[in-house]
């Protein structure tokens, strides 16, 4: 059975776009069969992947105002063996246009029940907000995956998203989770690395992936080459470590679908 995660958190430059792609190649990598959703207009996650976002590609704008299908905008990327819809600057108008429609909320959920079935996984890239996107990802995701920094700050965003996830649950989505949150820019010799990690694990145990992501060179330079890390530098640490994230989910979306 296939599995939606939202790639979320409203703070920006956490590594969310990071991970996502990042994920999304070591899943394709274990013979998983997946799709990447970009709903934030930076478009940072098509990039990564090597597609030109300001070219005349039909994007998750059009899905979401339903000039077209999710199916007739994925583009299926032979090189890292997943496909994408991707997205671009237009999107940022989406909101404004969705205005007064009934159920804005559920437009991309219901774009992607035709060919959630086609894949194990999909992962839905969010902006750095908790706006209608994130909102549309949030109804259309059956978990949430949040990669947090480790900063002390990151903690009250935490705090926010996981009462935004509990909110939506309630009035829009009851089948909603946060099935795990993934330490990045993970820095073993700082102190405050540490204490936010321990502090984390305190408060939700069974929440925190074991993989930490660490702040890597190679990982930071790889979005420049339109490369995943695994294709940019098989061997560095960040490749490593995204592997290690990709095992984890996988041996959690077993077990929740198990329990399904």
């Amino acid at each position: 059975m296939s599995m939606i995660y939202a790639v979320a958190n409203q703070k920006g430059g956490v590594g969310k776009t990071t991970t996502t792609v990042n994920l999304a190649a070591c899943l394709a990598e274990k013979k998983k069969k997946v799709l990447m959703v970009d709903i934030d207009p930076q478009g940072n996650a098509t990039s990564g992947f090597g597609l030109d976002k300001d070219s005349q590609l039909i994007t998750t704008y059009e899905v979401i105002l339903e000039e077209n299908s999710a199916e007739e905008a994925t583009q299926y990327i032979k090189d890292f063996k997943l496909a994408i819809i991707p997205s671009n600057m237009n999107l940022a108008g989406a909101e404004v246009e969705l205005i007064g429609i009934d159920h804005r909320e559920m437009r991309l959920q219901e774009a992607l029940k035709p060919i959630r079935d086609k894949y194990d996984y999909i992962l839905i890239d969010c902006p750095p907000s908790l706006s209608m996107l994130t909102v549309n990802a949030l109804c259309a995701c059956d978990a949430v995956i949040v990669p947090l920094q480790c900063e002390y700050f990151a903690l009250e965003g935490l705090t926010q998203l996981i009462n935004t996830v509990n909110l939506v649950k309630k009035r829009l989505n009851p089948r909603i989770e946060i099935e795990g949150i993934v330490f990045t820019m993970y820095d073993n010799r700082t102190n405050l690395s540490n204490q936010v990690v321990e502090e984390v694990r305190n408060y939700m145990p069974d929440k925190v992936y074991e993989t930490l992501i660490p702040r890597n060179i190679r990982l930071g330079e790889a979005p420049s080459y339109g490369l995943p890390i695994i294709y940019y530098d098989d061997k560095s640490k960040g490749a490593e470590s995204y592997r290690d994230l990709a095992a984890e989910v996988i041996k959690r979306s077993r077990k929740r679908n198990k329990n399904r």
